[in-house]
């Protein structure tokens, strides 16, 4: 399943992110995720919280599912 997570500014970092995606609540649980577990970024394993993403940009959260930024 593919979710789109709308931004109305011109890029925003993978912590904020994981936040507005909704499946991690605190900024400690997504620090914790990323430096454990990571997430996949355009086909590459990020590790950093403060990674830019752009619209069309896709986010792959293991056992969780796969996200796309969109501009609103």
């Amino acid at each position: 399943m593919e979710e789109q997570i709308s931004i109305n500014t011109e890029y925003i970092t993978l912590g904020q992110f994981i936040k507005l995606a909704n499946f991690l609540e605190s900024g400690g649980m997504v620090k914790l995720f990323l430096q454990d577990q990571g997430v996949i970024v355009n086909g590459e394993r990020e590790h950093r919280r403060g990674r830019k993403l752009y619209p069309n940009d896709v986010v792959e959260v293991e056992n969780v599912g796969t996200f796309t930024v969109v501009k609103d």
